[in-house]
Protein backbone atom coordinates (compact mmCIF):
# COMPACT_ATOMS: atom_id res chain seq x y z
CA UNK A 1 0.00 0.00 0.00
CA UNK A 2 1.60 3.49 -1.30
CA UNK A 3 2.32 5.91 1.56
CA UNK A 4 1.11 8.91 -0.51
CA UNK A 5 -2.58 9.34 -1.93
CA UNK A 6 -3.20 7.49 -5.54
CA UNK A 7 -5.47 10.35 -7.64
CA UNK A 8 -6.42 7.23 -9.96
CA UNK A 9 -6.56 4.35 -8.13
CA UNK A 10 -8.14 3.15 -4.38
CA UNK A 11 -5.58 1.76 -1.56
CA UNK A 12 -5.75 -1.43 -3.85
CA UNK A 13 -3.70 -0.71 -7.16
CA UNK A 14 -5.90 -2.68 -9.10
CA UNK A 15 -8.96 -0.79 -8.07
CA UNK A 16 -9.68 2.43 -10.04
CA UNK A 17 -11.48 5.59 -8.36
CA UNK A 18 -15.04 5.72 -10.01
CA UNK A 19 -14.18 9.24 -11.74
CA UNK A 20 -11.02 7.77 -13.44
CA UNK A 21 -12.81 4.55 -14.39
CA UNK A 22 -14.13 5.66 -18.07
CA UNK A 23 -10.61 7.28 -18.65
CA UNK A 24 -9.11 4.08 -17.59
CA UNK A 25 -10.52 1.56 -19.58
CA UNK A 26 -9.68 4.15 -22.48
CA UNK A 27 -6.15 3.64 -21.55
CA UNK A 28 -6.30 -0.03 -21.09
CA UNK A 29 -7.59 -0.07 -24.94
CA UNK A 30 -4.40 2.11 -26.55
CA UNK A 31 -1.71 0.32 -27.68
CA UNK A 32 1.82 1.15 -26.54
CA UNK A 33 2.73 2.52 -30.63
CA UNK A 34 -0.08 4.69 -30.23
CA UNK A 35 1.03 6.43 -27.25
CA UNK A 36 4.01 6.61 -28.38
CA UNK A 37 3.07 8.69 -31.38
CA UNK A 38 0.70 10.51 -29.68
CA UNK A 39 3.48 11.81 -26.83
CA UNK A 40 6.12 12.28 -29.88
CA UNK A 41 3.35 14.45 -31.86
CA UNK A 42 2.76 16.41 -28.83
CA UNK A 43 6.21 17.90 -28.43
CA UNK A 44 6.59 18.49 -31.60
CA UNK A 45 3.49 20.54 -31.85
CA UNK A 46 3.98 22.34 -28.33
CA UNK A 47 8.39 22.96 -30.24
CA UNK A 48 6.08 24.43 -33.33
CA UNK A 49 4.04 26.85 -31.59
CA UNK A 50 7.06 27.71 -29.05
CA UNK A 51 5.60 27.15 -25.44
CA UNK A 52 9.29 27.11 -23.56
CA UNK A 53 10.57 28.61 -20.91
CA UNK A 54 13.96 30.50 -20.61
CA UNK A 55 16.49 28.80 -18.51
CA UNK A 56 18.32 30.82 -15.84
CA UNK A 57 21.53 29.77 -14.36
CA UNK A 58 23.90 27.76 -15.77
CA UNK A 59 22.27 27.56 -19.44
CA UNK A 60 21.36 31.04 -19.56
CA UNK A 61 20.20 31.53 -22.88
CA UNK A 62 18.91 28.32 -23.43
CA UNK A 63 15.28 27.35 -24.04
CA UNK A 64 13.51 24.05 -23.10
CA UNK A 65 9.87 22.48 -23.88
CA UNK A 66 8.24 21.37 -20.34
CA UNK A 67 7.35 18.16 -20.29
CA UNK A 68 4.17 17.02 -21.19
CA UNK A 69 2.17 13.98 -19.93
CA UNK A 70 -0.64 12.75 -21.28
CA UNK A 71 -2.39 10.83 -18.71
CA UNK A 72 -4.84 13.91 -17.34
CA UNK A 73 -5.41 14.58 -13.61
CA UNK A 74 -8.87 14.18 -13.28
CA UNK A 75 -11.19 15.48 -9.99
CA UNK A 76 -15.03 14.91 -9.84
CA UNK A 77 -17.49 18.21 -9.72
CA UNK A 78 -18.42 17.31 -5.82
CA UNK A 79 -14.73 17.94 -5.02
CA UNK A 80 -13.44 20.71 -7.01
CA UNK A 81 -16.68 22.66 -5.44
CA UNK A 82 -15.27 23.05 -2.23
CA UNK A 83 -11.78 23.71 -3.72
CA UNK A 84 -13.35 27.00 -5.63
CA UNK A 85 -15.74 28.27 -2.08
CA UNK A 86 -11.92 27.97 -0.42
CA UNK A 87 -10.28 29.38 -3.17
CA UNK A 88 -12.86 32.38 -3.59
CA UNK A 89 -12.77 33.02 0.27
CA UNK A 90 -8.76 33.18 0.46
CA UNK A 91 -8.25 35.14 -2.34
CA UNK A 92 -11.24 37.68 -1.00
CA UNK A 93 -9.05 37.95 2.49
CA UNK A 94 -5.59 38.89 1.07
CA UNK A 95 -7.36 41.06 -1.33
CA UNK A 96 -8.80 42.55 2.39
CA UNK A 97 -5.63 42.15 4.20
CA UNK A 98 -3.90 44.27 0.81
CA UNK A 99 -6.32 47.27 1.59
CA UNK A 100 -5.96 46.89 5.35
CA UNK A 101 -1.97 47.46 6.00
CA UNK A 102 -1.88 49.62 3.24
CA UNK A 103 -4.86 51.91 5.20
CA UNK A 104 -6.62 51.80 8.09
CA UNK A 105 -4.17 48.80 9.46
CA UNK A 106 -6.68 47.45 11.63
CA UNK A 107 -4.86 43.26 11.58
CA UNK A 108 -1.91 44.93 13.39
CA UNK A 109 -3.74 46.78 16.12
CA UNK A 110 -5.54 44.00 16.80
CA UNK A 111 -2.31 41.86 17.20
CA UNK A 112 -3.03 39.18 14.80
CA UNK A 113 0.20 39.48 12.87
CA UNK A 114 2.88 41.29 14.50
CA UNK A 115 4.18 44.69 13.10
CA UNK A 116 7.43 43.84 12.15
CA UNK A 117 6.29 41.33 9.93
CA UNK A 118 4.68 43.91 7.75
CA UNK A 119 6.90 46.68 8.00
CA UNK A 120 10.31 44.95 8.02
CA UNK A 121 8.81 43.03 4.47
CA UNK A 122 11.14 43.86 1.68
CA UNK A 123 8.30 43.60 -0.48
CA UNK A 124 6.12 46.07 1.61
CA UNK A 125 5.95 49.20 -0.67
CA UNK A 126 5.09 52.15 1.89
CA UNK A 127 4.39 54.00 -1.38
CA UNK A 128 1.18 52.77 -1.28
CA UNK A 129 0.46 53.26 1.57
CA UNK A 130 -2.61 55.98 1.65
CA UNK A 131 -3.25 55.08 -2.20
CA UNK A 132 -6.83 54.00 -3.16
CA UNK A 133 -6.92 51.46 -5.69
CA UNK A 134 -9.87 50.79 -8.30
CA UNK A 135 -12.68 48.63 -6.30
CA UNK A 136 -10.38 47.54 -3.44
CA UNK A 137 -8.74 44.72 -5.81
CA UNK A 138 -5.03 44.63 -5.22
CA UNK A 139 -4.61 40.49 -6.44
CA UNK A 140 -6.80 40.50 -9.64
CA UNK A 141 -4.81 37.19 -10.84
CA UNK A 142 -3.28 35.16 -7.73
CA UNK A 143 -2.10 31.16 -8.68
CA UNK A 144 -2.80 29.32 -5.34
CA UNK A 145 -0.53 26.47 -5.45
CA UNK A 146 -3.26 23.46 -4.16
CA UNK A 147 -1.62 20.27 -2.93
CA UNK A 148 -3.18 16.93 -1.08
CA UNK A 149 -1.70 14.64 1.54
CA UNK A 150 -2.88 12.29 3.78
CA UNK A 151 -6.26 10.57 3.32
CA UNK A 152 -6.62 12.92 0.49
CA UNK A 153 -7.04 16.37 2.45
CA UNK A 154 -6.43 19.65 0.29
CA UNK A 155 -3.84 22.05 1.24
CA UNK A 156 -2.54 25.26 0.16
CA UNK A 157 0.63 25.10 0.01
CA UNK A 158 1.32 28.88 -1.23
CA UNK A 159 0.23 32.23 -3.22
CA UNK A 160 1.42 33.56 -5.65
CA UNK A 161 -0.15 37.07 -6.31
CA UNK A 162 2.69 39.15 -7.51
CA UNK A 163 2.97 37.72 -11.35
CA UNK A 164 1.49 34.42 -11.15
CA UNK A 165 2.64 32.63 -14.79
CA UNK A 166 1.65 28.93 -16.08
CA UNK A 167 -1.93 29.67 -17.09
CA UNK A 168 -0.93 29.28 -21.08
CA UNK A 169 0.43 25.94 -20.35
CA UNK A 170 -3.17 24.96 -18.81
CA UNK A 171 -4.92 26.16 -21.54
CA UNK A 172 -2.40 24.69 -24.05
CA UNK A 173 -2.49 21.54 -22.56
CA UNK A 174 -6.45 21.26 -22.79
CA UNK A 175 -5.86 21.92 -26.66
CA UNK A 176 -3.41 19.36 -26.67
CA UNK A 177 -5.53 16.57 -25.27
CA UNK A 178 -8.00 17.80 -27.80
CA UNK A 179 -6.14 17.20 -30.82
CA UNK A 180 -4.60 14.11 -29.76
CA UNK A 181 -7.75 12.16 -28.10
CA UNK A 182 -11.16 13.92 -29.59
CA UNK A 183 -13.01 10.69 -28.52
CA UNK A 184 -12.11 11.76 -24.84
CA UNK A 185 -14.06 14.57 -24.73
CA UNK A 186 -16.91 13.07 -26.05
CA UNK A 187 -16.94 10.32 -23.66
CA UNK A 188 -16.24 12.67 -20.71
CA UNK A 189 -17.83 15.65 -19.53
CA UNK A 190 -15.46 17.94 -18.95
CA UNK A 191 -15.53 21.50 -18.02
CA UNK A 192 -14.07 23.60 -20.30
CA UNK A 193 -11.29 26.21 -19.79
CA UNK A 194 -10.70 28.02 -23.01
CA UNK A 195 -12.83 31.15 -21.79
CA UNK A 196 -10.18 32.06 -19.17
CA UNK A 197 -8.75 35.07 -21.54
CA UNK A 198 -12.42 36.78 -22.15
CA UNK A 199 -12.70 35.91 -18.30
CA UNK A 200 -9.41 37.77 -17.45
CA UNK A 201 -9.98 40.70 -20.15
CA UNK A 202 -13.59 40.97 -18.42
CA UNK A 203 -12.04 41.05 -14.94
CA UNK A 204 -9.29 43.51 -16.39
CA UNK A 205 -11.74 46.00 -17.74
CA UNK A 206 -13.91 45.49 -14.89
CA UNK A 207 -11.44 47.57 -12.61
CA UNK A 208 -10.63 50.18 -15.00
CA UNK A 209 -9.84 53.63 -13.31
CA UNK A 210 -13.52 55.64 -12.62
CA UNK A 211 -15.28 57.21 -15.27
CA UNK A 212 -13.04 55.31 -18.25
CA UNK A 213 -16.27 53.21 -19.71
CA UNK A 214 -14.73 52.00 -22.74
CA UNK A 215 -10.56 51.24 -20.88
CA UNK A 216 -7.95 50.46 -23.49
CA UNK A 217 -5.68 47.24 -21.56
CA UNK A 218 -2.58 46.59 -22.23
CA UNK A 219 -0.12 43.45 -21.72
CA UNK A 220 3.07 44.59 -19.94
CA UNK A 221 6.36 41.82 -20.81
CA UNK A 222 10.09 42.78 -19.35
CA UNK A 223 10.31 41.30 -23.38
CA UNK A 224 11.20 38.47 -25.33
CA UNK A 225 14.15 37.70 -22.76
CA UNK A 226 11.64 36.84 -19.72
CA UNK A 227 11.17 32.99 -19.16
CA UNK A 228 7.99 33.61 -19.46
CA UNK A 229 7.11 35.94 -22.33
CA UNK A 230 5.60 33.07 -24.63
CA UNK A 231 2.98 33.38 -21.85
CA UNK A 232 3.11 37.35 -22.09
CA UNK A 233 2.30 37.37 -26.06
CA UNK A 234 -0.12 34.44 -25.83
CA UNK A 235 -2.31 36.32 -23.03
CA UNK A 236 -1.99 39.50 -25.12
CA UNK A 237 -2.86 37.77 -28.35
CA UNK A 238 -5.99 35.64 -27.14
CA UNK A 239 -7.29 38.91 -25.42
CA UNK A 240 -7.18 40.72 -28.65
CA UNK A 241 -5.10 43.32 -26.80
CA UNK A 242 -1.60 44.77 -27.41
CA UNK A 243 1.53 43.24 -26.03
CA UNK A 244 4.00 46.40 -24.33
CA UNK A 245 7.25 46.86 -22.89
CA UNK A 246 7.79 49.69 -20.99
CA UNK A 247 9.54 51.71 -23.87
CA UNK A 248 6.08 51.66 -26.10
CA UNK A 249 4.40 53.40 -22.86
CA UNK A 250 5.24 56.83 -21.27
CA UNK A 251 2.94 59.18 -18.98
CA UNK A 252 1.77 62.59 -19.58
CA UNK A 253 0.05 64.77 -17.10
CA UNK A 254 -0.27 61.59 -14.77
CA UNK A 255 -1.98 59.93 -17.87
CA UNK A 256 0.07 56.52 -19.47
CA UNK A 257 -0.11 56.51 -23.17
CA UNK A 258 0.94 54.04 -25.72
CA UNK A 259 3.05 54.82 -28.57
CA UNK A 260 1.08 53.64 -31.66
CA UNK A 261 1.40 54.51 -35.50
CA UNK A 262 -1.50 56.77 -35.50
CA UNK A 263 0.07 58.75 -32.51
CA UNK A 264 -0.64 58.53 -28.44
CA UNK A 265 -3.47 56.40 -27.15
CA UNK A 266 -4.32 56.59 -23.87
CA UNK A 267 -3.37 53.27 -21.65
CA UNK A 268 -6.20 52.74 -18.53
CA UNK A 269 -5.46 48.64 -17.45
CA UNK A 270 -1.85 47.12 -17.52
CA UNK A 271 -1.77 43.86 -16.38
CA UNK A 272 1.68 43.91 -15.57
CA UNK A 273 4.35 40.91 -15.83
CA UNK A 274 6.81 43.08 -14.65
CA UNK A 275 7.94 42.95 -10.39
CA UNK A 276 7.20 46.36 -8.73
CA UNK A 277 11.22 46.99 -8.28
CA UNK A 278 11.39 47.98 -12.22
CA UNK A 279 8.32 48.84 -12.97
CA UNK A 280 9.36 52.85 -12.82
CA UNK A 281 13.01 54.02 -12.90
CA UNK A 282 11.49 57.28 -10.95
CA UNK A 283 9.99 55.52 -7.86
CA UNK A 284 11.70 52.55 -7.37
CA UNK A 285 15.42 50.81 -9.20
CA UNK A 286 16.88 54.23 -10.98
CA UNK A 287 19.15 51.55 -13.23
CA UNK A 288 15.54 49.97 -14.61
CA UNK A 289 15.42 50.28 -18.42
CA UNK A 290 12.11 47.94 -18.51
CA UNK A 291 10.02 50.57 -16.73
CA UNK A 292 7.80 53.74 -17.42
CA UNK A 293 8.94 56.88 -15.76
CA UNK A 294 5.92 59.02 -13.81
CA UNK A 295 3.89 55.29 -13.64
CA UNK A 296 3.72 55.20 -10.00
CA UNK A 297 2.55 59.09 -10.31
CA UNK A 298 -0.05 58.31 -12.23
CA UNK A 299 -1.21 55.12 -10.62
CA UNK A 300 -1.31 57.11 -7.10
CA UNK A 301 -3.62 59.95 -8.78
CA UNK A 302 -6.03 57.10 -9.83
CA UNK A 303 -5.80 57.48 -13.63
CA UNK A 304 -4.20 53.55 -14.39
CA UNK A 305 -4.93 50.16 -13.04
CA UNK A 306 -2.24 47.70 -12.33
CA UNK A 307 -3.20 44.58 -12.37
CA UNK A 308 -1.54 42.97 -10.32
CA UNK A 309 -1.16 45.95 -7.57
CA UNK A 310 2.24 47.60 -6.40
CA UNK A 311 2.67 46.25 -3.11
CA UNK A 312 1.04 42.74 -2.88
CA UNK A 313 4.21 40.93 -2.93
CA UNK A 314 4.13 41.51 0.86
CA UNK A 315 0.81 39.04 0.97
CA UNK A 316 2.75 36.11 -0.81
CA UNK A 317 5.53 35.98 0.92
CA UNK A 318 6.36 32.86 2.96
CA UNK A 319 6.57 34.54 6.23
CA UNK A 320 3.49 36.10 6.13
CA UNK A 321 1.70 32.43 4.66
CA UNK A 322 1.07 31.63 8.94
CA UNK A 323 -1.31 34.29 9.28
CA UNK A 324 -3.85 33.73 6.07
CA UNK A 325 -6.17 31.41 8.50
CA UNK A 326 -6.45 34.24 11.00
CA UNK A 327 -6.79 37.15 7.85
CA UNK A 328 -9.79 34.39 7.03
CA UNK A 329 -11.05 34.50 10.32
CA UNK A 330 -10.57 38.17 11.36
CA UNK A 331 -11.58 39.89 7.97
CA UNK A 332 -14.83 37.10 7.09
CA UNK A 333 -15.64 36.12 10.42
CA UNK A 334 -15.64 32.41 8.76
CA UNK A 335 -13.90 29.56 9.29
CA UNK A 336 -10.94 28.66 6.51
CA UNK A 337 -12.66 25.80 4.66
CA UNK A 338 -8.72 25.24 2.98
CA UNK A 339 -5.81 24.25 5.46
CA UNK A 340 -2.28 25.90 5.10
CA UNK A 341 0.33 23.00 5.45
CA UNK A 342 1.45 23.00 9.45
CA UNK A 343 4.21 25.74 9.83
CA UNK A 344 7.33 26.35 11.72
CA UNK A 345 8.46 30.17 11.79
CA UNK A 346 11.95 29.66 11.97
CA UNK A 347 11.89 33.53 13.79
CA UNK A 348 10.53 32.17 17.03
CA UNK A 349 13.08 30.73 19.24
CA UNK A 350 11.05 27.65 19.85
CA UNK A 351 10.40 27.05 15.95
CA UNK A 352 13.64 27.77 15.00
CA UNK A 353 15.05 24.99 18.05
CA UNK A 354 12.61 22.63 16.72
CA UNK A 355 13.75 22.94 12.62
CA UNK A 356 17.22 22.31 13.62
CA UNK A 357 16.72 19.09 15.63
CA UNK A 358 14.37 17.84 12.85
CA UNK A 359 16.11 19.25 9.79
CA UNK A 360 16.78 15.68 8.13
CA UNK A 361 12.74 15.20 7.71
CA UNK A 362 11.57 19.09 7.34
CA UNK A 363 11.02 20.97 4.31
CA UNK A 364 12.76 24.58 4.83
CA UNK A 365 12.27 27.13 2.16
CA UNK A 366 13.36 31.19 2.14
CA UNK A 367 10.84 33.40 3.18
CA UNK A 368 11.33 35.13 -0.10
CA UNK A 369 12.13 32.31 -2.06
CA UNK A 370 10.63 31.06 -5.59
CA UNK A 371 10.90 28.38 -8.05
CA UNK A 372 11.86 25.35 -5.89
CA UNK A 373 15.27 27.57 -5.23
CA UNK A 374 16.22 28.13 -2.31
CA UNK A 375 14.73 25.00 -0.50
CA UNK A 376 15.73 22.30 0.94
CA UNK A 377 13.85 18.63 1.24
CA UNK A 378 15.56 17.44 4.18
CA UNK A 379 14.79 13.41 3.44
CA UNK A 380 16.37 13.72 0.19
CA UNK A 381 19.16 16.37 1.35
CA UNK A 382 22.87 14.58 1.95
CA UNK A 383 24.54 15.63 5.33
CA UNK A 384 26.67 18.32 4.24
CA UNK A 385 23.12 20.05 2.52
CA UNK A 386 21.71 19.83 5.92
CA UNK A 387 24.65 21.17 7.81
CA UNK A 388 24.74 23.94 5.04
CA UNK A 389 21.32 24.76 5.59
CA UNK A 390 21.37 24.64 9.47
CA UNK A 391 24.10 27.22 9.06
CA UNK A 392 22.44 29.65 7.39
CA UNK A 393 19.24 29.21 10.19
CA UNK A 394 21.82 29.88 12.55
CA UNK A 395 23.14 33.07 10.54
CA UNK A 396 19.34 34.39 9.84
CA UNK A 397 16.68 32.73 11.04
CA UNK A 398 13.90 34.94 9.82
CA UNK A 399 14.49 34.43 6.63
CA UNK A 400 13.19 30.69 7.05
CA UNK A 401 9.55 28.93 7.74
CA UNK A 402 10.16 25.07 8.45
CA UNK A 403 7.26 22.82 6.83
CA UNK A 404 6.52 18.40 7.11
CA UNK A 405 7.68 16.73 4.60
CA UNK A 406 4.33 15.99 2.94
CA UNK A 407 3.50 12.89 1.02
CA UNK A 408 2.01 14.19 -1.70
CA UNK A 409 -0.56 12.61 -3.57
CA UNK A 410 0.57 10.87 -7.20
CA UNK A 411 -1.43 10.53 -10.42
CA UNK A 412 0.01 8.19 -13.06
CA UNK A 413 2.59 9.19 -15.91
CA UNK A 414 4.43 8.30 -18.94
CA UNK A 415 8.02 7.84 -17.60
CA UNK A 416 10.43 5.93 -20.08
CA UNK A 417 9.88 2.80 -17.29
CA UNK A 418 6.30 2.82 -18.61
CA UNK A 419 3.61 4.35 -16.57
CA UNK A 420 4.60 5.28 -12.76
CA UNK A 421 3.05 7.50 -9.80
CA UNK A 422 5.02 10.64 -9.95
CA UNK A 423 3.84 13.35 -7.06
CA UNK A 424 1.87 16.36 -8.67
CA UNK A 425 0.60 19.92 -7.43
CA UNK A 426 -2.47 22.17 -8.83
CA UNK A 427 -1.99 25.89 -9.60
CA UNK A 428 -5.94 27.17 -10.11
CA UNK A 429 -6.23 30.73 -10.82
CA UNK A 430 -8.44 33.00 -9.46
CA UNK A 431 -9.50 36.53 -10.97
CA UNK A 432 -10.65 39.45 -8.84
CA UNK A 433 -12.69 42.07 -9.98
CA UNK A 434 -16.24 43.08 -9.68
CA UNK A 435 -16.78 39.23 -8.20
CA UNK A 436 -14.39 36.47 -7.78
CA UNK A 437 -14.28 34.10 -10.82
CA UNK A 438 -12.33 30.88 -11.96
CA UNK A 439 -11.95 28.72 -14.87
CA UNK A 440 -12.56 24.83 -13.73
CA UNK A 441 -9.08 23.46 -13.02
CA UNK A 442 -5.88 25.05 -13.52
CA UNK A 443 -2.73 23.91 -14.01
CA UNK A 444 -1.30 20.40 -12.84
CA UNK A 445 2.48 20.30 -12.14
CA UNK A 446 4.13 16.81 -12.17
CA UNK A 447 7.73 16.30 -10.80
CA UNK A 448 8.95 13.76 -13.18
CA UNK A 449 11.88 11.94 -11.00
CA UNK A 450 11.28 9.61 -9.27
CA UNK A 451 10.61 10.50 -5.53
CA UNK A 452 11.07 13.69 -6.01
CA UNK A 453 8.53 16.29 -4.65
CA UNK A 454 9.49 19.57 -6.52
CA UNK A 455 7.50 19.88 -9.43
CA UNK A 456 8.74 23.61 -10.67
CA UNK A 457 9.53 23.55 -14.32
CA UNK A 458 12.81 25.14 -13.43
CA UNK A 459 13.53 22.06 -11.52
CA UNK A 460 12.60 19.50 -14.04
CA UNK A 461 8.75 19.21 -13.62
CA UNK A 462 6.75 18.19 -16.34
CA UNK A 463 2.53 19.36 -16.66
CA UNK A 464 -0.75 17.64 -17.08
CA UNK A 465 -4.20 18.29 -18.40
CA UNK A 466 -6.45 18.97 -15.48
CA UNK A 467 -10.05 17.94 -15.90
CA UNK A 468 -13.13 18.68 -13.70
CA UNK A 469 -15.72 16.49 -14.37
CA UNK A 470 -19.08 18.43 -14.72
CA UNK A 471 -22.13 16.61 -12.81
Amino acid sequence: MPSFFDEMHTNDPAVVRPHYRKFAAWLESQSADTITRKRVEADLIFRRVGITFAVYGNDAGTERLIPFDLIPRIIPAQEWQKLELGLAQRVKALNMFLHDIYHEQNIIQAGVIPAEQIFNNAQFRPEMVGVSVASDIYAHIAGVDIVRAGKGEFYVLEDNLRVPSGVSYMLENRKMMMRLFPELFSRNKVAPVAHYPDLLLENLRSVAPQGVDDPTVVVMTPGMYNSAYFEHAFLAQQMGIELVEGKDLFVNDKLVYMRTTRGPKRVDVIYRRIDDDFLDPRAFRADSSLGVPGLLEAYRAGRVTLANAIGTGVADDKSIYPFVPEMVRFYLSEEPILNNVPTYQCRKPADLAYTLEHLAELVVKEVHGAGGYGMLVGPAASKAEIEDFRQRLIARPDGYISQPTLALSACPTYVESGIAPRHIDLRPFVLSGKSVTMVPGGLTRVALKEGSLVVNSSQGGGTKDTWILEK
